[in-house]
């Protein structure tokens, strides 16, 4: 493996038992409900993991295991640890085990991580990182909360659990950390499944949105052919919230553009048709004339609101960023394709891009405006995957592409996957980005045989 720095530490450090040192670790009780074994821990990692005695947070991990297992037994099953998707979002919180969790529950234990600084690791939202001083010192903060400083965390966790090398699956955002782990910390891997996950190796955030812009419309079109009288209403809405004050739950104004952010409902199989069911709630007969529903707006409110995960919003562009500003990649981008502007005749929904706007008209945002700005103005990202190393890959993977995903562009999958030395690559069109939603199990079973050769 060759020494290739990530934002301060390298390769050679995790063989050089520098990131292998085991995180401080506390284990909390054990529940059971429905079939489901469930158990906390929390790790004190460093912040920065090039220097392990400088300020450190927590990450906080929960292990589920089946009730079909004895205690024993489910302690001597193997690990795998969930990555999932964001950046920003925490770890699933299961009542039961179904889906891929009850495929994987069958022989592994798994371990569902918060990645730092969401859920029940320190947090990093409006409320905690004014504590880190000025924008720029917040923005240097945020630098640690990529995938390099995620897979660095995960083998300190698997240090401290004493485990082996462990099946990593990652979905979305997750899968991106999976390429990381491949090429910086392999050993630490028996097996690798990501789904909707296979990031570009290189290039500029702009190759990406090239890329997704052009899926999004081509959603935008399957979906109004699905239900062509939806066209005619999302426009009026736009229209609408041009000339009428409506405001959302919060006390802000709904804006058109912020209204098409609801283009999120694209993203899948599972929840498509939901975008249906919001649109015909949204207009009420009143005293003053043709209003926005309390029910629109509130639904409409859960999606555009980044209160939850403010992280996804500053952190989106950056991990894709190695050695380059992003300046707001999307934003530029957007002005090549006119049609998804709101002010477009029949403007089109949008999905997951970022824009600098967002940190003007979303509360939750507001006070990490220029916090955002600095992390877009970062030009010395360090690597995020290791081309060398992939391409002499031996840790057996699998990967899911979907063809017709509108968040990671099916292309640049496959141009990713054909650079991973021996990953098998299943593509399906049965799919959206949300197929573990979906039909977690089969994807989850298909991807382990193939990883294996069955």
């Amino acid at each position: 493996m060759v020494d290739v720095p990530v934002d301060g530490w390298s390769a050679d450090s995790f063989r050089g038992g520098q990131l292998m040192i085991a995180a401080p670790h506390e284990s909390e009780p054990t529940y059971l409900m429905r079939g489901t074994r469930s158990t906390g821990h929390r790790f004190q990692v460093p912040l920065n993991h090039a220097n392990p005695d400088g300020e450190s947070i927590t990450v906080f991990a929960r292990e589920y295991s089946s009730t079909e297992h004895s205690d024993d037994e489910a302690a001597r099953l193997p690990w795998l640890l969930f990555l999932q998707g964001g950046p920003g979002g925490r770890g699933s919180r299961v009542t039961q085990l179904a889906g891929w969790m009850k495929a994987a529950a069958r022989e592994f234990r798994i371990l569902m991580l918060d990645q730092r600084g969401t859920g029940l690791s320190t947090p990093a939202d409006e409320r905690t990182l004014p504590a880190k001083g000025t924008s720029a010192q917040q923005a240097e903060y945020l630098r640690h909360f990529r995938a390099d400083s995620i897979v660095a965390d995960a083998e300190a966790i698997r240090a401290a659990l004493g485990a082996d090398p462990w099946t990593v699956f990652g979905q979305s955002f997750g899968g991106f950390c999976a390429l990381t782990y491949l090429s910086f910390a392999p050993e630490g891997m028996a097996c690798a499944l990501i789904t909707g996950g296979l990031a570009p190796l290189s290039g500029p955030p702009e190759r990406v949105y090239r890329h997704t812009f052009g899926r999004v419309a081509a959603r935008n079109a399957e979906y109004f052919d699905t239900y062509p009288e939806d066209r005619t209403v999302l426009t009026r809405i736009a229209r609408h919230l041009e000339e009428v004050d409506e405001r959302l739950p919060t006390g802000e104004r709904l804006t058109a553009r912020r209204f098409q952010l609801v283009g999120s409902y694209l993203g899948g199989n599972a929840r498509v048709d939901g975008l249906h069911y919001l649109l015909e709630d949204a207009f009420i007969a009143t005293e003053a004339g043709e209003r926005l529903s309390p029910v629109f707006l509130d639904q409409v409110q859960a999606l555009v609101s980044r209160r939850s995960n403010p992280l996804y919003a500053v952190l989106h562009e950056s991990i894709y960023c190695q050695g380059e500003a992003s300046q707001w990649a999307a934003w530029r981008v957007l002005q090549e394709f006119p049609q998804f502007l709101p002010e477009a005749a029949e403007p089109l929904l949008i999905g997951e891009m970022v824009y600098p706007w967002y940190f003007d008209e979303d509360p939750a945002l507001v006070p990490l405006r220029e916090t955002a700005q600095q992390l877009a103005s970062i030009s010395n990202w360090g690597p995020l995957y290791d081309p060398a190393q992939l391409a002499r890959n031996t840790v057996p993977a699998a990967a899911a592409v979907y063809s017709n995903d509108i968040y990671v562009d099916r292309d640049l999958s496959l141009e990713t996957a054909a650079a991973v030395k021996g990953l098998h690559v299943w593509e399906t069109a049965d799919f959206h980005h949300d197929g573990i939603h979906d039909d977690g199990e089969t994807i989850f079973n298909r991807l382990l045989a193939l990883a294996h050769g069955r």
